[in-house]
């Protein structure tokens, strides 16, 4: 036996009913579940969504504001666009006025599996926030100042 103290069981509870971390732990698995399966049928992941949805811009971007954006670091999101590279529905691509740097833009097909994606995310997303007890835009806001 250890010499440590026992930490009681009420602690436990109280860690259980309190944690913000692991609500929002509980949360992000349930949305990504639910995401998940919506696109399911396109072959795409909530995950890839997001990082789609990030490149959708008038210019493609560099990596590393797409990494911020998705508070990944770059190293992750390397290994988050290999699969999109290889469906061809990314393309990384030299930076024309830095060669060194890397932007990431939509293919055409890449472009076409978000627009087929975004009216299965509008009709989740308005399901998910018909169903909830509090208004969504304060729980985005909470989220929000969280990530901070």
């Amino acid at each position: 036996m250890s010499n440590q103290p026992l930490i009681p069981f009420s602690t436990t509870l109280h860690v259980r009913d309190t944690c913000l971390c692991l609500h929002a732990q509980r949360a992000a698995r349930a949305l990504a579940r639910r995401f998940d399966a919506a696109f399911k049928p396109l072959g795409l992941t909530n995950g890839q969504f997001s990082l789609m949805m990030a490149l959708n811009r008038p210019e493609p971007p560099p990596m590393g504001p797409v990494a911020h954006l998705l508070a990944m670091d770059r190293t992750t999101l390397t290994a988050a666009l290999k699969p999109l590279t290889q469906r061809g529905w990314v393309a990384v691509v030299a930076d024309e006025k830095d060669r060194r740097g890397k932007r990431l833009k939509l293919t055409e097909t890449g472009m076409a599996v978000l627009a087929e994606a975004v009216p299965i995310w509008r009709r989740e997303h308005e399901e998910l926030e018909a169903g909830l007890s509090i208004d969504p835009q304060i729980l985005r806001q909470g989220l929000i100042e969280v990530a901070r």
